[in-house]
């Protein structure tokens, strides 16, 4: 599927400022962020959509070659791309008319070098852990250099030869009428070599997949979602180009007594009839221990107690958020005979009291006689 313009996901016109389009990201962003739409698919897409319009917009080298050659010009997989070494979107260009003008960027005198893939390493932890952070190791595959041929990829006592198309560039040049067109090797693909004999052992790789332990330091409050970069520990390059980067995504268990949301905490708090009439001290769970408070008397179902810094300090707050818990009021079940009659003579002495003691009850009642009258 077509990619869309960045321009277009952003809602922002082509002459817009840096300013203007952080705005329209802003507000963008927020509006489709993984943590306020969590079961939606398309919403984690568009969020996706959104990040990549502006990054390459607010980067000028970026934003100057999109300008320029649309998609083409910022994407490594169409041809080279930006920032995708020698050969790329730009290059081309710069071949055909630099060989008709007899000026262009100058031809390349060797293989091409690609920078190696990122990986992605999703990692689940508990909400505990995420509120006090903790080092932890992951072990992720990886690309070590062949022992057996230390890396050339040949059989022990052979070695790789230049290859004789491209006489070792790794980039050959067709000619079509008055225009040159640069383009990999196909024999060499890129290499500048020929292994007439390859290695066994990596089929003449230079390399072989092997599992590797990293260290990796969760913050405090890292939140769903987040992402821990570990640098150069994603794939490895092509003809000695940079290794990529390896990003461990943060994937936070659902919590039995708690939701989270930012830095603050939620939790429904059950208490009895009797508590909640007569009032008294209770004893709710933190993600630092137990702590107490003391609800009035006639605390009603729904009822929101918040308890100031008793959330999570998030990656970037200087304090912690707070824990808000919402109260309800639990009907008791399975009652005995004679606990049916103590709550029918219950019943009975406030009603005999009038309204004092049902205020909610009063106001309903007032408001439905209005609606019918």
């Amino acid at each position: 599927m077509a990619k869309r313009d960045f321009y277009e996901i952003l809602g922002v016109a082509k002459s817009a400022s840096e300013d203007e389009i952080k705005k329209a990201y802003r507000k963008l962003a927020m509006k489709y962020h993984p943590d306020r739409n969590p079961d939606s698919k398309d919403a984690e897409e568009k969020f996706k959509e959104v990040k990549e319009a502006y990054e390459m917009l607010t980067n000028p080298e970026k934003r100057e070659a999109y300008d320029r050659y649309g998609h083409a010009g910022v994407d490594p997989n169409a041809g080279g791309g930006f920032g995708g070494g020698a050969g790329g979107f730009g290059d081309a260009f710069g071949d055909i008319f630099g060989d008709i003008f007899g000026g262009g960027r100058g031809r390349s005198q060797g293989p091409q070098v690609y920078r190696g893939a990122d990986l992605r390493y999703n990692l689940e932890i508990t909400l505990e852990q995420a509120a006090h952070g903790f080092d932890t190791t992951i072990r992720v595959p990886s690309w070590d250099k062949c022992d057996t041929c230390h890396g050339t990829g040949a059989k022990p006592g052979t070695s790789p030869v230049t290859c004789s198309t491209c006489a070792g560039h790794g980039q050959v040049r067709m000619q079509q009428g008055f225009f040159s067109i640069q383009q990999t090797c196909p024999k060499c693909h890129g290499t500048g070599k020929i292994i007439p004999e390859p290695c066994a052992a990596c089929s003449g790789q230079g390399r072989i997949k092997r599992n590797k332990t990293l260290e990796v330091k969760i913050p405090v409050g890292i939140d769903n979602g987040m992402r821990i970069r570990s640098s150069g520990n994603g794939e490895p390059g092509t003809n000695g180009g940079p290794s990529g980067d390896l990003y461990v995504e943060i994937h936070i268990k659902p919590h039995s007594v708690f939701q989270r949301e930012g830095d603050d905490l939620h939790c429904e708090m059950p208490i009895s009839f009797a508590k909640a009439a007569l009032g008294g001290e209770i004893e709710v769970p933190t993600l630092s221990g137990k702590v107490s408070f003391t609800i009035p008397e006639g605390t009603q179902s729904g009822k929101t107690f918040r308890l100031k810094g008793k959330g999570i300090k998030g990656v970037r707050s200087g304090f912690a958020g707070d824990l808000f818990c919402h109260v309800a009021v639990e009907t008791p079940v399975k009652l005995t005979d004679k606990q049916k009659d103590l709550l029918r003579e219950f019943e009975k002495s406030t009603t005999e009291g009038g309204n004092k003691h049902s205020p909610q009850t009063k106001t309903w009642r007032d408001k439905v006689k209005d609606f019918f009258e």
